[in-house]
């Protein structure tokens, strides 16, 4: 069976139903919008300080802490002191010892087989000729041949015993060989050459200071450089979003203008126009600040996608160029002047080093030897020894390298020298250059803040004869434009004086 219709009023109560509903849950929702958008208005102080405020001594501080270029040269730093120490052992003596054990197959045999055969049987061959001269008379002298016979065989005993002494006497085992010796060596006189390498080696970690420092200057110089970038984009984030502030309110206005029919459609097409301009330099602004921030934050070693807030630094005014400058103070000051001036002394330091190799050299050696085998009292498998002094020298007379190697030094120590004189005219160049663009930028600074203050004069009149109906929207654009510009310049010649002393600080070589 079909379903029997409603009747109309009874639709007419269900649809006001619904409207009401409807107009409720609007409101509802209405509502809760508003509560939450009071509730993110007070928690938003609490959520901005959450953020960790980062100023330009805290930059200075963490890019000096996580830099690796700093780090290295730190080590560099050590092991050039590490260097000069290791030269400075060479003015004192040097201790040694020395062992040697040697095993051979075969013994050194003193006697040959022949003349060991010859002393076993000394006594022998003795009796052998004493018999040829034995005579009738000697036997009587001597009390008989008895007698005789005996004195014979006893001194043929003898001297085959004796004999046979001597053969083991010689008898010595160097098939194992034993050698133990300390000694000492110290040098007298080299000709200067230790006193040089002493003297380089003291230099080069006068360099390496130098080098640090340097390193140190020029990262801190980025930091600001980074800093400042960011400094000024923050600012020109927040004249964006009140130039965009005003071309709403502008836009507004000439909406409800158009509606009064006291505009036309080409006027609020323009407004528009320019408000999506400002809307897209609001972007790129925010954008450009982005990732400024990640360029700081990389240099300072943090997460680029940290939360920080970076706050500017209002200790450094408006600063003015020197009105005369000591070109001798920045030469003391400045690192590479100091680097090249080491330089020329280690080149220096180099012809007289090169020089010594015409110079006698002169060393003092001294050692205890001790061996087995020993050789002292006689040949014998005792351990013996015995100290050893005596002075070594060499005395060079005809070296033609050393000749050409001391005018190979000479040239290099006439580099340095020029090398020094060319550094000394670009510093001059660059801080009077550094100091002209000072000069420039604060009278620029003059001349943008004079235009801002007639700009904001000029918009100012420009709201309120745009408000009286005076003048049309154009007018009141490009009051606002050119207030634009005026902020814009104020902004950019104030970070400009800023970056610019502190580079004219580090190119005269102040702190």
């Amino acid at each position: 069976m079909p379903k029997k219709l409603a009747p109309v009023p009874t639709i007419f109560y269900s649809l006001g139903v619904f409207s009401r509903f409807r107009r409720f849950s609007k409101c509802i929702m209405t509502s809760c919008r508003k509560i939450l958008a009071a509730f993110l208005l007070l928690c938003a102080p609490f959520m901005a300080s959450a953020q960790q405020p980062l100023s330009l001594d805290d930059c200075h501080r963490l890019a000096l802490q996580s830099n690796n270029s700093m780090k290295i040269l730190d080590e560099k730093q050590r092991e050039a002191e590490d260097l000069r120490k290791l030269v400075l052992t060479e003015f004192f003596p040097k201790f040694s010892a020395n062992g040697l054990y040697q095993w051979s197959e075969k013994n050194v045999e003193l006697l040959s087989n022949d003349q060991k055969d010859r002393l076993s049987t000394m006594g022998d061959r003795m009796e052998t000729k004493l018999q040829s001269h034995i005579t009738s008379e000697l036997i009587t002298a001597l009390g008989g041949l008895p007698k005789v016979l005996a004195l014979n065989n006893a001194i043929k005993s003898d001297l085959n015993s004796l004999g046979s002494e001597i053969v083991n006497d010689f008898e010595v085992d160097t098939r194992n060989l034993f050698i133990g010796a300390v000694s000492v060596t110290q040098p007298i006189y080299m000709g200067g050459k230790i006193r040089e390498a002493y003297r380089i080696a003291s230099l080069s970690r006068d360099l390496a200071g130098v080098q640090h420092d340097k390193a140190q200057d020029d990262l801190l110089i980025s930091v600001d450089e980074a800093y400042w970038r960011v400094i000024l984009l923050q600012h020109k984030v927040r004249l964006a979003s009140q130039y965009r502030d005003l071309l709403k309110e502008l836009s507004a206005n000439v909406d409800a203008m158009v509606e009064a029919e006291v505009a036309t459609a080409a006027d609020q097409t323009k407004v528009r126009v320019k408000l999506n301009e400002a809307e897209m330099s609001l972007s790129k602004a925010s954008n450009g600040l982005a990732l400024s921030k990640m360029l700081l934050f990389q240099i300072c070693g943090l997460d680029l996608d940290g939360d920080y807030m970076v706050v500017e630094d209002t200790s450094l005014v408006s600063h003015k160029a020197y009105p005369s400058i000591n070109m001798q103070e920045v030469y003391n000051g400045r690192p590479e002047i100091q680097m090249l001036s080491i330089a020329e002394q280690v080149a220096s330091a180099g012809v007289r080093m090169a020089a010594s190799q015409f110079q006698p050299h002169v060393a003092l050696a001294g050692s205890y030897l001790l061996s087995n085998p020993s050789f002292y009292n006689g040949i014998s498998n005792t351990t013996a020894g015995m100290f050893t002094i005596g002075i070594a020298a060499h005395v060079p007379i005809c070296h033609p390298d050393a000749f050409y190697a001391v005018r190979i030094a000479k040239h290099k120590r006439n580099v340095a020298r020029l090398e020094m004189a060319e550094a000394k005219e670009k510093i001059e160049l660059q801080v009077n250059k550094l100091n002209y663009e000072l000069e420039v930028a604060n009278k620029k600074l003059v001349q943008a803040q004079s235009n801002l203050a007639n700009a904001e004069e000029n918009l100012k009149l420009a709201q309120e004869s745009f408000d009286a109906g005076v003048i049309n929207s154009n007018d009141l654009m490009a009051a606002q434009t050119a207030w634009m510009s005026a902020k814009t310049d104020v902004l950019d010649a104030e970070i400009e004086i800023r970056l610019g002393y502190q580079t004219l600080r580090q190119a005269m070589g102040m702190k």
